[in-house]
């Protein structure tokens, strides 16, 4: 009797529990009997779904269906639960309120002692958030949280992919490697904040342009890498290359400001320029350092030839990274004359490298490759100072010469320019009238705003203003008068078939015809006969600079130079 008794304890005790359980567990329940007409459900089922348990006793869970599923999702999965008892997943159900919601659910029958099905117990969880989170932990895993393109990581996962699948179907594919030109300036002049902006529209752009089967993924910084599956030839690359640059060339808008950029890029292709993913992004990135060289904005197919050149750059640069330590840099200076009074008017420093082992470098070689590195502004504050240091000197004998000074774009755009430039003035204590800097029409014309700005603060300081190789960048008559502009320097491209071809002589003409309308002054560069000059005399050029009047000095020259310029005027002097 006493065994009979503690059963009933026992079986009461265990419903108490149950039933706490039931109450108190944060998963959702619901049991049905065998024609799936819902019994009983728990308050953490009423919390989820919005139903209270009088709202859904007797009813099948059907009502809480979403929609999402087809009719064979469902067949499946209650021909699990006859198979094997059981069936467990994910699936979307609908709230009370009509919010879909997303839950993770076992679904078990419950059979008697004979094998038949009495009851179904389902127990789920709201997985809705959780799975927000996962997508959003695999998103920042997979995806640049900037622009929303693949990121470094999962572009080398899709290329593995296309690498398997080209080479199982024979198929070819193109990798482009597109680095931003002059982004540095973006950053430095407008701000990080506008350079994300930038990049992020930028991808945008972009991504408009691909096909669905084309990957553009951020690789780092500015440099963004295009997948073209299954090429069927290599115009299809260039065509892209091509198109993407002719994008670029419209302008960005930004708090009603223009702003502009170019991309340089390069083309390696699959299985030609390599069969891994290593080797492919290398060479397209070699490619694209040849487009820079090229002069920007454009694109550049990779070829054999071009590993040695990369090796030979990187070679480069080292050096050029140990020229200042080394005291290898030195300043040249070329003199204009004055055509008119025949006097040297001013001197255009030049900057030479003289290595040690392979003796003087081409600037054309090393400064874009200054400007590439970063190295670019502490050779120019060098240039600077130096210049500043040797005008102080000349002008101690000659105080009616100028000392003119090329400033490269990415100096010029430097956030703190205006304040070590003025730095250098007062330290040296030279006379910032004796100063003009030359700048390139692609130094102002990018930022014009900015430039106007920046131009008009240096005259106010008493500097010159030169435009260098006019005629060769964006050649816009309107900034002429927009900028306070003191000298136009016509290219040499114009100069030396001066006396050969009448289309160059009536753009020469042209120019100084504009230049003077404006009140502006015209240097003739790249003069190296009398015919040349006898020409540009007629058609009242302001100054000339070239072989004819002097190659390029070093400042010991210059001095010995200029003695004797004076004493031939002396005895012959102007009529």
């Amino acid at each position: 009797m006493y065994d009979h008794y503690q059963k009933l304890i026992d079986i009461h005790t265990f419903a108490g529990i149950a039933k706490n359980i039931l109450e108190y567990s944060s998963e959702s329940m619901i049991v049905t009997d065998a024609q799936n007409n819902i019994l009983f459900v728990n308050p953490a089922f009423e919390i989820v779904t919005g139903y209270s348990a009088d709202e859904v006793i007797g009813k099948n869970p059907r009502i809480l269906q979403s929609g999402m599923h087809d009719k064979q999702f469902y067949e499946k999965m209650w021909n699990d639960i006859k198979q094997y008892g059981v069936w467990k997943g994910e699936i979307w159900n609908k709230r009370k309120d009509g919010e879909l919601y997303l839950e993770w659910l076992t679904i078990s029958a419950v059979k008697d002692q004979k094998g038949n099905v009495t009851n179904y117990v389902a127990i789920f969880s709201d997985i809705t958030e959780h799975k927000r989170n996962m997508e959003q932990l695999t998103k920042l895993a997979l995806y640049d949280p900037l622009t929303n393109v693949p990121n470094r990581y999962l572009l080398e996962k899709r290329l593995e992919s296309i690498i398997r699948m080209s080479k199982k179907h024979n198929q070819s594919f193109a990798l482009l490697f597109l680095d931003l030109d002059r982004f540095k300036n973006i950053n430095d002049t407008l701000g990080h904040r506008m350079g994300d902006m930038l990049l992020k529209e930028m991808a945008q752009r972009l991504k408009g342009m691909l096909r669905k089967q084309d990957t553009i993924a951020r690789f780092g910084g500015d440099e963004f890498v295009i997948i073209l599956p299954n090429l069927k030839h290599i115009r299809e690359a260039v065509y892209m290359a091509e198109k993407i640059i002719e994008s670029l060339k419209r302008p960005f808008y930004f708090n009603h400001q223009e702003v502009y950029i170019s991309t340089s890029i390069g083309i390696s292709v699959y299985p030609y320029d390599g069969t891994d993913k290593e080797t492919l992004i290398r060479m397209a990135d070699r490619a694209m350092y040849q487009a820079k060289k090229n002069g920007r904005n454009q694109y550049a197919l990779y070829h054999d030839g071009m590993g040695s050149d990369g090796k030979h750059l990187f070679q480069l640069e080292t050096a050029l990274r140990k020229a200042f330590d080394r005291g290898e840099f030195e300043l040249y200076y070329q003199p204009q004359l004055d055509m008119k009074t025949k006097q040297i008017r001013a001197v255009e420093a030049l900057i030479r490298w003289k290595h040690s082992g392979k003796g003087f470098i081409s600037p054309g070689k090393f400064i874009p490759l200054a400007e590439e590195s970063g190295l670019i502004t502490p050779i120019s504050d060098w240039i600077m100072m130096q210049a500043c240091e040797h005008l102080k000197q000349l002008q101690l004998h000659f105080p009616y010469v100028k000392m003119s000074v090329n400033i490269s774009p990415i100096y010029f755009q430097q956030i703190d320019f205006l304040e070590k430039l003025q730095k250098t003035i007062e330290s040296v204590n030279v006379n910032p009238r004796s100063i003009e800097l030359e700048l390139t029409e692609s130094a102002v014309m990018p930022h014009a705003e900015q430039s106007v700005a920046r131009l008009t603060t240096l005259k106010t300081m008493g500097i010159s203003i030169a435009i260098d190789d006019f005629g060769t960048g964006f050649s816009s008559l309107s900034y002429l008068h927009r900028f306070p502009i003191d000298v136009l320097k016509i290219d040499q491209s114009f100069i030396k078939p001066l006396s050969r071809y009448q289309e160059d002589l009536a753009i020469v003409k042209a120019i100084i015809m504009m230049a003077h309308s404006l009140q502006i002054q015209v240097v003739a560069e790249g003069v190296e006969t009398e015919k040349q000059y006898q020409i540009l005399e007629e058609q009242r050029c302001d100054f000339v600079q070239g072989y004819y009047v002097s190659n390029p000095l070093s400042i010991g020259e210059l001095y010995e130079f200029l003695e004797m310029w004076n004493d031939f005027c002396e005895k012959v002097p102007n009529e």
